[in-house]
């Protein structure tokens, strides 16, 4: 009995010297307001922002436009990456010598790596520069690349549709492979084609 009401005097007297809790603040921007007036928000996503994890609490309107569209082009290319030798085959190559996206991509020279690393940097500086010379990466005022010449200049309506398209084509390819990608480590975890 005399041993647990030392420790429980000197528990008690230890907690005297322990430091003060520290009170956090939350910093939290709150740019949700934003992003309602920004296209995209349709009927597939209840006609408000998907945001389940309140990131728009905490991230610019423009930067996580600007990497939803980044992502929503890498994941078209990649989309058309994966289906592309399953359903046409592959070029002739020495290196590569497989219709598996996965084993592929273990079978490329690392060479060949540099050199992709290296033009998506070239990419990446060309579209930076266009930029600062008053060019658009999100589609609004002249773009920064249009190879095809398919933006409209005078009409803001079909500029608007275009933009839409672009956004809602990103959104459901980087569905499409993440669902590609998880049918290859987990096989029947996805509603995907055989040839997928």
């Amino acid at each position: 009995m005399k041993t647990v009401a030392a420790l429980t005097v000197l528990a008690g007297s230890a907690a005297a010297f322990a430091p003060a809790p520290v009170s956090r603040t939350q910093s939290s921007l709150n740019y949700a307001g934003e992003l309602e007036s920004m296209i995209g928000v349709s009927a597939e996503t209840g006609n408000k922002v998907f945001d389940p994890l309140g990131l728009s609490d905490y991230v610019p309107v423009d930067w996580a436009r600007r990497a939803e569209l980044a992502n929503g082009r890498s994941a078209m290319l990649a989309t058309v990456g994966w289906a592309f030798p399953k359903l046409f085959g592959t070029f002739s190559s020495q290196d590569v010598t497989t219709t598996d996206p996965i084993d592929a991509i273990l079978q490329a020279d690392p060479q060949w790596w540099a050199q992709f690393v290296v033009l998506c940097g070239v990419f990446e500086t060309w579209k930076y520069k266009a930029e600062l010379d008053g060019k658009s990466f999100l589609g609004v005022g002249t773009p920064a690349v249009d190879y095809l010449k398919l933006w409209p200049e005078d009409n803001p309506k079909a500029q608007e549709s275009l933009r839409l398209k672009e956004l809602k084509n990103g959104r459901l390819a980087m569905i499409g492979i993440a669902g590609f990608v998880s049918q290859h480590f987990i096989p029947g975890s996805c509603p995907v084609p055989e040839w997928a």
